[in-house]
């Protein structure tokens, strides 16, 4: 047989509890009901299992290591065949590692215990986009959102059951939601479990259904929730509403609403992180002698102080007057970015006074077309 640290996969230092989680991983993997007549995983899990054994005990652990096989198979030991592990049979293993006790049962329906009703399923969870502006996207505020969704049946309170009659226990499953069956395989019986068909796995059955809802026990309608769409928020942001979400059937509980946000842009602002950006535009001359303009913000109009020499580019910054944080506990700046606008056509006294400005500054301007047309219209003048 193969070395048991190989076949769980851990190393010889490895610790219990390692030691436990490699078993349970590969004995999902080759168990005989995820693998069905297939002999060669049926006696890889036999090895597993044994592996385990001898592994998990201390004393033959110790044995193990320094003897090999040799050390496990003498007197005193529990036995080393699949078939005489945890009391000759493999269900106890499974039930002690996946569920057992509690009335879960084997993952792969093993142990022999029943499970209680499956009972209703959940409803779906359903998705929606909502539009919002800027502003309530940086304020926050409170929407309404229109879908179409299953809701539970008023006039059956969710059951399904008509008008004065009741769901009655499922005859199949006795109200378990499941049945059991039994067949052999190279371990022995095996023990599986699926969902009952006449009932779907819910324990009960509607004799006589809703009119209404035709034993559905949810109908389709067109719901408005209120959304509290908190500050800060911006395009990408998911609200999750709990229980807000498609009714389950037969009274089932409802899934959640996920309302996915998308924010307008804005004409003035350019949103970064929790900054806002705007772009102010000056002429020439207020950015070379200074001025003072009014500033729209989201939160009114400001005076902004432009200084004389403002260079293009340059950013003058509001503080807390931009996005507010998540968590409440700060807000971003307003970042007021200069644009100095050049003129496109000037007048012949404009041309004038800046020719002037630019001479008496001792800086070349113009093309050469235009200042040998200036000295011919000069010369004529």
């Amino acid at each position: 047989m193969a070395d048991f640290y190989e076949l769980l996969g851990v190393s010889r230092s490895a610790s219990a509890d390692e030691i436990k989680k490699a078993y349970r991983k590969r004995a999902r993997e080759f168990h005989p009901d995820a693998n069905p007549d297939d002999a060669e995983a049926a006696e890889q899990f036999k090895k597993i299992a044994m592996a385990y054994q001898v592994l998990s005990d201390e004393d033959q652990r110790a044995r193990y290591d320094r003897y090999g096989e040799a050390g496990i198979g003498g007197t005193g030991s529990r036995g080393t065949t699949a078939d005489d592990l945890f009391g000759g049979g493999l269900g106890d293993i499974f039930d002690t590692f996946f569920g057992g006790g509690g009335g879960g049962g084997s993952p792969f329906g093993g142990g022999g215990r029943s499970r209680g009703p499956s009972g209703p399923p959940r409803g779906q969870d359903l998705e929606v986009v909502a539009d919002i502006s800027f502003e309530q996207a940086v304020f926050g505020d409170q929407i309404d959102v229109v879908l179409k969704l299953p809701v539970s049946c008023d006039a059956c309170g969710g059951s399904g059951a008509g008008e004065g009659t009741k769901p009655v226990t499922c005859s199949e499953c006795n109200g378990a939601g499941q049945v059991q069956r039994v067949r052999q395989s190279l371990l022995g019986q095996m023990v599986t479990a699926s969902p009952c068909a006449r009932c779907n796995g819910m324990g009960e059955v509607i004799t006589t259904p809703c009119k209404t809802c035709r034993g559905e026990g949810r109908v389709t309608v067109d719901k408005t929730y209120q959304v509290d769409v908190p500050a800060g928020v911006d395009s990408g942001s998911t609200l999750r509403l709990t229980g807000r979400g498609a009714a389950g059937p037969r009274g089932g509980r409802a899934g959640d609403l996920y309302v996915h946000l998308r924010v307008a842009p804005h004409d003035l602002y350019i949103r970064d992180d929790h900054d806002l950006i705007t772009e102010v535009p000056i002429s020439i001359a207020q950015a070379a002698l200074g001025t003072s303009i009014e500033l729209e913000t989201l939160d009114g109009t400001e005076n902004l102080i432009i200084p004389a020499g403002t260079q293009p580019g340059r950013e003058f910054v509001l503080r807390q007057r931009g996005v507010p944080s998540l968590r409440g506990r700060s807000r971003g700046d307003l970042r007021a970015r200069v644009r100095v606008e050049v003129p496109l056509k000037l007048t012949d006294s404009e041309v004038e006074l800046l020719t002037g400005l630019a001479e008496g500054r001792g800086e070349a301007v113009g093309n050469g077309k235009e200042r040998l047309f200036s000295r011919i219209k000069s010369a004529f003048t």
